[in-house]
């Protein structure tokens, strides 16, 4: 058995791993402009101020891509993440009660009396006509 002496967690860091698993940007038509050219280029200061320019630009480019990317994949987390509070409210949704006011409070004490007061108009009434 081959013993390795680093433990797996060493490669998720890695670009490599990261690109391979779909976590960076790794085809995109800007990288192809950052090769190396081995021909050598006589000076040209219309040259330089164009190259100088594109550079900006592609990084202008490369820069909206990634955010975008990155925004593509949170997006499904976003969704995981509704799916388990709508989940979670489900299972738990006897402990959200709904908010009493201090009307609905007052309008349920004065039930209770007014209750109270015809159960004692009600007695007196068996009373007086047992008397009878």
């Amino acid at each position: 058995a081959v013993v390795s002496t680093q433990s797996g967690h060493y490669g998720r860091g890695t670009k490599a791993f990261r690109k391979s698993h779909g976590k960076e940007l790794a085809i995109d038509s800007t990288f192809d402009l950052e090769k190396k050219r081995s021909v050598p280029v006589k000076y040209n200061r219309e040259l330089w101020k164009n190259t100088i320019h594109a550079m900006k630009r592609i990084q202008e480019i490369r820069a909206k891509r990634q955010n975008q990317f990155i925004k593509q994949r949170l997006k499904a987390g976003k969704k995981l993440e509704l799916k388990d509070d709508e989940k979670e409210v489900e299972h738990h949704i006897h402990l959200i009660e709904p908010k009493v006011t201090v009307e609905e409070l007052y309008n349920a004490a004065l039930n209770k009396t007014k209750q109270k007061l015809q159960e004692k108009k009600k007695l007196l009434e068996v009373e007086s006509m047992d008397m009878d």
